[in-house]
């Protein structure tokens, strides 16, 4: 009997180890907490106290400052710092569906708020950028001379050349993603921040009708754009904000908007087996056909019906029963769509297929193939092969959630993961020093980027982790996004089925930066310090040159059976005036008016106060 040498017990024994893990199932809870870190580590602007990359710093804070509009915050792209707008309206609009249908999963995992801020850092940048009615500021940085230099976001060197999109340089396609984007998380954030989700849909409402008046595609406006984030057509955007709008406000409008242009724009014509950043009709098509399976076609029932052939098309490719017309896989099982960063078509696909397995279950329906009627779970099925395919389970036994498991790429394509944290080299890498010390050096990152999918491998499962191969070892913030409603999505039902111990809550953070309204799963928001409640709402909105001005209305309630005294609220966020309370001698502490000095059981008082931008923060600091 030949002995074994030591190399091929360690190989012997990661083989056993992956089988164990995949024998016993994945943890999906793990690889989400995860993957909401990956957004963490790609913020742009001033980063929050709670910020748990800690290898971050602060970047990007004079963005849109020479074109004299304040464009600091977003997220960058990959592993460049570009702030394209278009692939991260998209994201922001999968991080939106996820926290939208996958609801009670991702707070039973105890990471709702997490979501709320991946959300909000993108919708918050979004509402900065939309500066007019008819103007959207669509891209910060450049990414030629970006793409030159390797450095660190908080040494950047490179310009950072803002680009705006207005009636003279149109661009439907991104106007009306980013109108997707703001109107999904309008539902999103409406259980915890009515007020907030208020002024989400002001703006959501208005881009659309930009996109639509105005139409053209935003890469002819921004010819930089157009090398990395070409756009193939902005029908299937229109479409697809029209779809989220009519989600958001049940107003018919929409509703109307999606069936009279069904035709013309492709909605119940294109039959296709790609959903992603550039492609929106499989993500339309469910996204209407969820309308019809909840009963709520009414009139438009007929049309909604062929949009739903039309998203069946899809799910039936995926599970390769659409009598040959199916999507291609690899022989390790992963759908494959392109050579370059392959894994964001399957990351989008396998969300968009739980989802429609969702919507069917609750239907008492099935899946409408060529070869056959197919149960939901065949669906939800794929999805879980193709997040686990990403988690381990593969030919190569090689995650590509970085992080995750035992065994994932180390050479990521990630200009701050590869370069020593600022806080650990305080002296500036410079542009081509970071090729020559960092981009080329053998050894792994030293920065682990937690929760970035990669581009993957190709379509024969071989995979090179190499960081000058950007095609399958670089992430992008589009391929993550699905993730989150995917991962809690699977994490619930293998708890259901008792396939895994369930991730212990992940406490919430008491900084002051935390996002508070998530401590409730109802709306309206009920302080822990105090049995009161506060509803927020906008009661106006005027615009003043470039700025809009809303007028916030607050209502406070004692919900208790005992009155409350001397109460002292702490508002923070706040730029402008402020009527009905009274200031104390405490920085951004107020109270109420000496002749309502106790609120009675079940009274209310109300307090305003007028500002440009999201509503100020309310909190209880003290009562008797």
């Amino acid at each position: 009997m030949k002995s074994l040498n030591f190399g091929g017990l360690c190989l012997l024994l990661g083989v056993l180890v992956l089988e164990a893990l995949i024998a016993e199932g994945f943890n999906y809870g793990d690889a989400l907490d995860k993957t909401l870190m990956f957004f963490e580590a790609q913020r742009s602007g001033k980063l929050p106290a709670n910020q748990r990359v800690k290898w971050r710093g602060d970047s990007g804070l004079k963005d849109g400052y020479l074109q004299g509009v304040n464009l600091v915050g977003g997220y960058y792209d990959a592993g460049d710092h570009v702030k394209f707008g278009l692939p991260m309206a998209y994201t922001v609009t999968m991080l939106a569906w996820g926290a939208i249908d996958f609801r009670k999963e991702i707070t039973e995992l105890d990471q709702m708020g997490n979501t709320l801020w991946s959300l909000r850092w993108g919708t918050d940048y979004f509402m900065k950028a939309h500066t007019q009615p008819n103007v959207l500021w669509a891209q910060v940085g450049d990414g030629d001379s970006d793409h030159y230099c390797w450095e660190r976001a908080e040494d950047m060197t490179t310009p950072r050349t803002a680009y705006k999109l207005d009636q003279n340089h149109p661009g439907s396609d991104l106007a009306g993603e980013t109108a997707a984007a703001l109107a999904a998380s309008a539902i999103a954030f409406k259980p915890y921040n009515s007020s907030y989700s208020n002024l989400l849909l002001l703006h959501a409402k208005q881009l659309f009708t930009f996109a639509d008046k105005y139409r053209g595609l935003y890469d002819d406006s921004i010819q930089n754009a157009k090398q990395f984030y070409t756009s193939s057509g902005y029908s299937d955007e229109l479409l697809w904000a029209a779809a989220w709008l009519y989600r958001a406000t049940d107003d018919e409008y929409f509703l109307k908007y999606v069936v009279d242009n069904a035709v013309y724009m492709g909605g119940t014509g294109w039959a296709v087996k790609e959903f992603s950043w550039d492609n929106k009709y499989a993500g339309v098509q469910i996204l209407l056909s969820q309308i019809l399976l909840e009963g709520r076609g009414g009139a438009y029932t007929s049309t909604l019906k062929q949009y739903q052939a039309k998203a069946n098309y899809f799910a039936c490719a995926c599970l390769q029963k659409n009598a040959g017309y199916n999507i291609h896989k690899t022989p390790g099982g992963l759908m494959y769509v392109r050579e370059w960063n392959n894994l964001q078509y399957a990351s989008s696909a396998a969300f968009l297929l739980a989802v429609y397995s969702d919507s069917l279950s609750a239907a008492n329906a099935k899946l409408t193939c060529p070869e056959g009627q197919i149960p939901p779970q065949a669906l939800l099925d794929f999805a879980r092969s193709q997040a686990d395919y990403f988690l381990g389970k593969n030919p190569k036994s090689m995650s590509y959630l970085v992080g995750y498991g035992q065994q994932y790429p180390i050479h990521v394509h990630h200009r701050g993961s590869s370069i020593a944290s600022i806080f650990s080299l305080q002296s500036t890498v410079e542009c081509v020093q970071g090729f020559e010390k960092w981009y080329r050096r053998p050894e792994g990152n030293p920065n682990v980027i937690h929760g970035a999918l990669v581009g993957g491998p190709d379509q024969n499962d071989n995979f090179s982790d190499d960081r000058s191969n950007y095609e399958q070892t670089e992430p992008t913030l589009s391929g993550c996004a699905p993730l989150v409603g995917l991962f809690s999505k699977l994490q619930s039902v293998s708890e259901a089925a008792g396939n895994y111990p369930k991730k212990a809550p992940v406490p919430r953070p008491t900084t002051p930066h935390s996002y508070q309204e998530t401590q409730e799963t109802q709306e309206p928001y009920r302080s822990h310090e105090a049995p009161v409640e506060f509803l927020h709402s906008i009661t106006k909105t005027w615009t003043v040159g470039p700025t809009t001005y809303y007028r916030h209305k607050v209502i406070i309630k004692n919900k208790s059976e005992k009155p409350i005294k001397d109460l002292k609220l702490v508002i923070e966020d706040l730029s402008g005036s402020i009527w009905g309370l009274n200031p104390t001698q405490q920085r951004n502490t107020y109270e109420l008016p000496q002749w309502q000095k106790v609120l009675q059981p079940g009274s209310e008082c109300s307090f305003v106060y007028v500002q440009g931008g999201p509503q100020a923060k309310v909190t209880v600091q003290s009562y008797n």
